[in-house]
């Protein structure tokens, strides 16, 4: 793939995001914009083409502080509540464009179709609502996304299998705590790598600090960047100077190009 691609970090906080309601953590009083986090969303934007992996509860903010005029699409990581809340917001662009395409795994399209029934109504639509053209996701498979093929990664959640996407030179994972060697080899070659970081201390579902540097060692990108963080990780500054020269901390709004 020839064309330039565009990554925007649209928020790279944890469930609760950074600041914390009604915390007095010294992170959630940090002035240092680079510590304020919307929960956990990329925009991957090549060729005029769209596309966003994850649609939290701040998809409304983040849209606004992205402006894209077009959304081709939403790729699904899991079903978990910082990664799908947002859906009824892309109705502005459901009203210039019609059924917005999502692309997920079987089990995470059942657990939309209960939680947003209308979204997924065929008959007695409200007419405010939007209507998606649903994509599953199978471990295996590729996606066909404008002129380029995303690779789908399965990686563990705990015991939930998630999925990360691959763009080409772009890979694409969060809330990981295990991935086995078979779709590490998916990864290798890619420039960039962006995987969940969560904090210090061990976690039994997300990577920690340790394990993603690990991680990142394994899958041997030329640069990677943490996402999903929490405010136990401690302030953006202090922690991005102790890793490694080719592994940064992602933050909100951040944009990079391959």
């Amino acid at each position: 793939m020839d064309d330039m691609m565009t990554i925007t970090f649209l928020g790279t906080g944890t469930s609760q995001g950074i600041p914390i309601i009604g915390s007095d953590h010294p992170v959630c009083l940090s002035k240092d914009s680079r510590d304020k986090r919307l929960r956990v969303s990329v925009l991957v934007s090549w060729n005029n083409y769209n596309y966003v992996i994850d649609c939290g509860p701040d998809f409304r903010q983040q849209m606004l502080a992205n402006p894209i005029p077009r959304l081709d699409g939403i790729l699904f990581t899991h079903e978990h509540a910082d990664h799908t809340a947002g859906i009824d917001d892309i109705r502005p662009f459901f009203f210039r464009q019609g059924d917005i395409p999502i692309y997920a795994h079987q089990r995470v399209i059942k657990s939309l179709k209960k939680r947003f029934d209308y979204i997924f109504a065929d008959k007695d639509r409200y007419p405010g609502a939007p209507a998606v053209i649903v994509n599953e996701v199978e471990k295996g498979s590729t996606i066909g996304l404008g002129n380029i093929n995303v690779v789908p990664i399965e990686a563990f959640h705990n015991r939930l299998s998630v999925f990360g996407y691959r763009f080409g030179d772009f890979v694409y994972l969060t809330d990981v705590k295990r991935v086995e060697e078979e779709e590490i080899k998916k990864m290798k070659g890619a420039k960039i790598l962006v995987v969940n970081a969560l904090r210090s201390e061990p976690h039994h579902s997300h990577f920690n600090l340790k394990e993603a540097l690990d991680f990142a060692e394994k899958v041997g990108a030329e640069k990677t960047y943490f996402t999903h963080i929490s405010h136990l990780l401690g302030f953006h500054a202090e922690v991005e100077e102790k890793l490694p020269e080719n592994v940064f901390l992602a933050y909100d709004n951040l944009q990079l190009k391959i």
